[in-house]
């Protein structure tokens, strides 16, 4: 369900990069944020548990940003 969840998060991102480049900004570092929070959340557990819980959230935050910036990207190459 929560992969599910960032996957959609990024076609969104994606898209809304990609239509309004410049109005993509606040909700790309509002996704990011959030999965700050549970990375910062999880990587207080103790021991190796600390390092690997957080892994997963800092991975969807590249993925977030990737996306995003993928449609900014596209979006520069339009001739318009």
């Amino acid at each position: 369900m929560v992969i599910g969840g960032v996957i959609a998060i990024c076609i969104l991102l994606a898209v809304l990069a990609f239509l309004a480049p410049r109005l993509s900004r606040h909700p790309q570092n509002a996704a990011t944020r959030t999965a700050g929070l549970g990375s910062r959340g999880a990587s207080k557990a103790p021991g190796k548990l600390g390092e690997w819980l957080p892994k997963p959230f800092r991975t969807s935050q590249k993925m977030m940003n990737k996306s995003a910036e993928g449609g900014r990207r596209g979006r520069g190459k339009l001739p318009l």
